[in-house]
């Protein structure tokens, strides 16, 4: 037993991981149950007491680009094997299908959040293509995508949300579309480059942080006032096509996929990879030590986390999963027993069985359990979730 238990603790800290990954993912996952399972006040950056608002829209942009990051790892493996890109693409694939159709069955649970799940399916199936990229052809993709994709989504969302029911709303959830693969696409190719960058060494990682802080100023201070005058002074329902609606598009409001959301929020999830991997060089490695345990199986906190909410809805007479009755779920003080429990079942299962069930149940699915199980990088490119707006 005592063995077994030293054999999990190694396994997070072996020559082939990357610490700073598993805890950028964990608090991710932190944000996303704040942003789930609390009442958040909208950000203020002037305003120290709304700063727990910086978790709407951020965790689940980080979640994508921890994705790439992943991806971006997991290439430099695969160059360094003779045939092994068809092999590896393969399995992104098999793990992209597999997580996409998980996502549509956790939509069934008909809890009120925006499941990410098939967004991040298809956004894996793209990725698996995009490894073998250069970093310049990348670089491109992330930003023609950034400032072009918002004005593509925005046209396209014109109509308003789907009619709740219809066939519109199938496809919607198929193509998990309130995280549009159009757009989010420029999140993943930027997290390829990251993970070849923190792969390199600190020096590398601080010229990643600085490049996330630049395009957070960009998107927050540059690029985002300029939307949200327009929306201030004129409304949002403008004229698609029209001068003003063009300006609007510059927006930074989180889950709005303006331009200054992208760029902004974007750049604040490579700076918080950037700060993660750095802060694991120092002794805060081993003080966040639980944080990086969550963030080591992050698709069995993301599915725990709805599936006790899910159960808790459908126990607690006069809650329901309707969205305009959240408050009265959020009233029961959610947050603190699933996040704790959840927190305590995680680094329970590393410490007896390592890796978490549905990372081992992915990881079956995806190679037929014939590949021994190397650790690379964090953990296998999966994802979380935040709730829309």
């Amino acid at each position: 037993m005592t063995q077994r238990v030293k054999q999990n603790v190694a396994r997070l800290e072996s020559p082939g991981r990357i610490p700073g990954v598993d805890l950028a993912r964990g608090l991710a996952i932190l944000g996303m149950y704040v942003a789930h399972l609390t009442v958040v006040t909208p950000l203020k950056w002037s305003r120290p007491e709304t700063w727990l608002g910086v978790v709407e829209g951020r965790s689940a942009i980080l979640f994508a680009t921890l994705a790439g990051v992943s991806l971006g790892l997991m290439g430099s493996r695969i160059r360094m094997r003779a045939g092994g890109r068809d092999a590896a693409r393969s399995s992104i694939m098999i793990r992209a299908v597999f997580i996409w159709a998980l996502g549509l069955l956790l939509l069934s649970l008909d809890v009120p959040v925006f499941v990410v799940l098939p967004a991040y399916g298809l956004l894996l199936m793209i990725g698996a293509f995009m490894v073998s990229w250069s970093a310049r052809a990348l670089a491109i993709t992330a930003a023609l995508t950034a400032t072009v994709a918002p004005f593509v989504v925005t046209m396209l969302d014109s109509g308003g949300p789907p009619e709740r029911g219809s066939a519109a709303e199938l496809v919607s959830d198929v193509l998990g579309w309130n995280y549009p693969f159009v757009l989010w696409l420029a999140f993943v190719a930027a997290g390829i480059i990251a993970g070849r960058l923190i792969r390199r060494g600190i020096g590398p990682t601080v010229v990643l942080l600085g490049a996330g802080v630049a395009l957070s100023v960009l998107g927050y201070a540059a690029l985002g006032p300029v939307g949200n005058q327009v929306i201030a002074r004129y409304g949002a329902d403008l004229q698609v096509g029209s001068a003003l609606w063009a300006l609007s598009v510059f927006r930074d409001a989180p889950h709005s996929g303006g331009v200054g959301e992208t760029f902004g929020s974007g750049g604040f999830a490579l700076a918080t990879l950037a700060m993660s991997v750095l802060a694991t060089t120092t002794p805060l490695r081993w003080l966040l030590w639980p944080v990086r345990v969550i963030g080591s199986m992050p698709l069995t906190a993301y599915t725990a986390h709805l599936l006790v909410w899910g159960i808790w809805i459908m126990v607690t007479p006069g809650v329901g999963s309707d969205i305009h009755r959240l408050h009265g779920f959020l009233a029961l003080d959610p947050f603190w027993p699933i996040t704790l429990g959840v927190t305590a079942g995680c680094i329970a299962w590393a410490l007896m069985w390592g890796k978490g069930p549905m990372e081992q149940l992915v990881h079956a699915v995806s190679t037929g359990a014939q590949e021994p199980d190397r650790p690379v990088a964090g953990s296998s490119p999966v994802p979380g979730k935040e709730r829309g707006s």
